[in-house]
């Protein structure tokens, strides 16, 4: 693994705002400057709260909305705008595998589409070729020959991996991949990720809430907040000693199987401040419990810390 294969610089993505016909127009800052270096055959998590803009910033880098600011590199060379090239290199598994799949079509066709539509292998062998990634997900032959309602849940999520994965992409884009799934299947489906990126040399983007999965999967993570990117390490060095207050904050809300101990308080509030009207300075202060007088004043730059980053002006006191 070496060598950056997808990049964000500076991106950003506004959404004009109004409520009702005459009101006054506010922007919605999804994203604000995100800085995200993907490099080839790892797999990168990208955490944070509901509403932090990961999946936001996730669309930004599949190409399927233009930035407001900044730009998407692939091999150091912008993204551009063309689908097919695009999809050609990165595909997407979305959080709902029933809602992803086109119910009117066969699972074997489904799988098919991507290699008729780029013209990849012979005609008469691509049946063959979407019937030998469905069997690498775990999926049989006559399985491919069911619509997805005929399915189980974690069945159809194979079918959308193997869809992804029968273009050979460098970047697979996995939204909340496991998110819809009983918790029985969920580990069959990480643990099958992990074995095709090892036999794929794919990279993955893992656009998760879901800590415990990170841990299992990502070699190193990125934590957003509020369209931010407040801290990026090495998975094992963030879980040991997190940097940032709101990556304390969010590995502090795990929950624990050990009874008597209730939630976790972590000392935020209830819930995060408006991206329509963020605060001034860092946007994380109204909720930290170390808050300084210049947090209210001043954004923090990127501050090093061993194998990556934190955003946070308590690091600059040391």
């Amino acid at each position: 693994m070496s060598g950056a294969v997808l990049e964000a610089s500076g991106l950003s993505k506004h959404f004009p705002m109004r409520r009702g016909l005459f009101g006054p127009r506010r922007v919605l800052r999804a994203v604000e400057g995100a800085n995200l270096v993907l490099r080839r055959g790892e797999t990168l998590g990208l955490v944070g709260e509901s509403g932090s803009g990961k999946s936001t910033l996730g669309t930004l880098l599949l190409g399927l909305m233009a930035p407001t600011a900044g730009a998407v590199l692939c091999d150091g060379k912008p993204l551009g705008s063309d689908r097919k090239t695009i999809a050609r290199r990165i595909q997407v598994v979305f959080q709902d595998p029933f809602s992803s799949l086109n119910p009117r079509r066969l699972v074997r066709d489904i799988v098919r589409l991507g290699l008729d539509v780029h013209g990849i292998g012979p005609r008469g062998g691509r049946d063959a070729a979407a019937a030998a990634m469905l069997e690498r997900v775990g999926l049989t032959a006559a399985q491919g020959e069911r619509y997805p309602r005929q399915l189980s849940g974690g069945q159809r999520q194979r079918v959308a991996i193997a869809r992804a994965l029968v273009l050979r992409p460098e970047i697979v884009v996995l939204d909340e991949p496991t998110s819809a799934l009983d918790v029985s299947v969920q580990s069959q489906i990480l643990n099958l990720l992990l074995d095709l990126q090892d036999e794929f040399g794919v990279a993955y983007l893992l656009i998760t809430h879901n800590i415990a999965v990170v841990h299992h999967m990502a070699g190193r993570v990125a934590v957003m907040y509020l369209g931010r990117i407040v801290e990026e390490r090495e998975t094992a060095a963030l879980f040991a000693a997190p940097a940032h207050p709101y990556t304390r904050a969010l590995l502090a809300a795990v929950l624990t199987p050990e009874p008597g101990l209730g939630l976790p308080d972590i000392h935020l509030g209830a819930a995060p401040p408006h991206p329509m009207a963020p605060s001034a300075g860092c946007a994380f202060h109204p909720r930290c419990p170390h808050a300084m007088p210049v947090c209210r004043e001043a954004a923090p730059p990127p501050h090093p810390v061993d194998d990556g980053f934190a955003s946070c002006h308590l690091l600059q006191q040391d």
